[in-house]
């Protein structure tokens, strides 16, 4: 067994996040150990679609997993929000993806004022709303506050994934902010090596 769950969340739902390419054979070993779901990098900081999406969407499904998101970790200092998202969602067409996740972390990434930021934040949102594809959040009170403000509820609307690594498959330990009432998805383990596959621990 990969992860024993903490507490009496028997029913929960374990999925990973990985920004590694993993093998079809990698996927079926985590489906086998419990793990549902898989979270993929499909877009770099260093502003350019990871060109290993695509195989590593196609390798999560042919592994079994029952869902297969994507998510971008956007480039601000490039520029063109709307375009990197819709970058991404061709990419996709041919893989084919449950839902897009916007990663929102690490102010060292980001523009340095949160005016700034919020704009480009609603680049983003602009080029989901183009393409129509189903998309949430990835932050926290602790990336979000200083990148975007408390105040900034723009992304309170989209479903919220969040990481806080206390190795529990629990909701116990959230905390509303920015507009965010509850959460669709919690990080709870990071780096971790399983079935080859350099992954982080995800649940719901």
């Amino acid at each position: 067994v990969l992860f024993t769950l903490s507490g009496n969340q028997v029913d929960a739902t374990l999925g990973v996040d990985l920004s590694q390419p993993c093998s079809a054979g990698g996927f079926q070993c985590l489906r086998n150990n419990g793990y549902t779901f898989a979270v993929i990098r499909c877009y770099m900081s260093v502003g350019r679609v990871d060109p290993n999406c695509v195989n590593s969407v196609r390798a999560a499904k042919a592994g079994g997993m029952l869902h297969v998101d994507v998510y971008i970790f956007p480039c601000p200092k490039c520029g063109n929000g709307h375009q990197q998202v819709v970058d991404v969602v061709n990419t996709l067409r041919s893989a084919g993806a449950s839902m897009l996740w916007l990663d929102i972390e690490g102010t060292q990434y980001w523009l340095g004022d949160q005016g700034r930021n919020r704009a480009f934040f609603e680049q983003l949102l602009s080029g989901v709303s183009a393409t129509g594809q189903h998309t949430g959040i990835y932050t926290s009170r602790s990336q979000w506050d200083p990148i975007m403000g408390d105040s900034y509820t723009r992304g309170s609307g989209f479903d919220l994934w969040y990481a806080h690594y206390d190795g529990r498959a629990s909701f116990s330990d959230f905390s509303p902010f920015a507009g965010w009432r509850k959460p669709a998805i919690k990080q709870f383990a990071g780096d971790k090596a399983l079935c080859g596959c350099g992954v982080d621990l995800n649940y719901y």
